[in-house]
């Protein structure tokens, strides 16, 4: 779901614009989406309602990137005894002008897969961003 919803108390807000400063301080030239996904039937239908969705954009394509634009899903489940959000996992998709070219999932073993992977470099600083992001949204909420 696109982030600028899911921004309905103070404490998730911050976490979100917590998390677009962080990934700025590894890609310092990309612009933040918080409503990556439109507006339609369609796309309510298919979107995770748990889940805080930011787009990325870059002023042009990356070699080193391998994409132009990247996806950022928070995924969480919500709790049924304490009807929290409990993060479960991120997933980071590059783009480029022929649509998807690689993905990031630390639900699995936080390898990248696709047919244009970017640099070792570039791998080694999503998987931080991941990490610092685990760190944020794992922290006790204060209730």
């Amino acid at each position: 779901m696109n982030a600028s919803e899911q921004a309905k108390t103070l404490d998730l807000t911050s976490k979100i614009a917590t998390t677009v400063n962080l990934f700025k301080t590894y890609f310092p030239d990309a612009k933040a989406d918080l409503k990556p996904w439109k507006d339609d039937y369609d796309t309510r239908n298919t979107v995770d309602p748990d889940s805080i969705d930011i787009g990325f954009h870059f002023p042009g394509w990356s070699r080193r990137l391998q994409s132009r634009s990247l996806l950022v899903q928070i995924r969480f489940y919500r709790d049924i005894i304490d009807e929290r959000l409990k993060l479960i996992g991120i997933e980071i998709i590059g783009f480029n002008h022929q649509g998807q070219a690689w993905r990031l999932s630390t639900v699995a073993d936080w390898e990248l897969e696709g047919t244009t992977l970017p640099v070792l470099e570039i791998a080694d600083r999503l998987k931080s961003f991941c990490r610092q992001v685990f760190e944020l949204f794992n922290l006790k909420q204060n209730d």
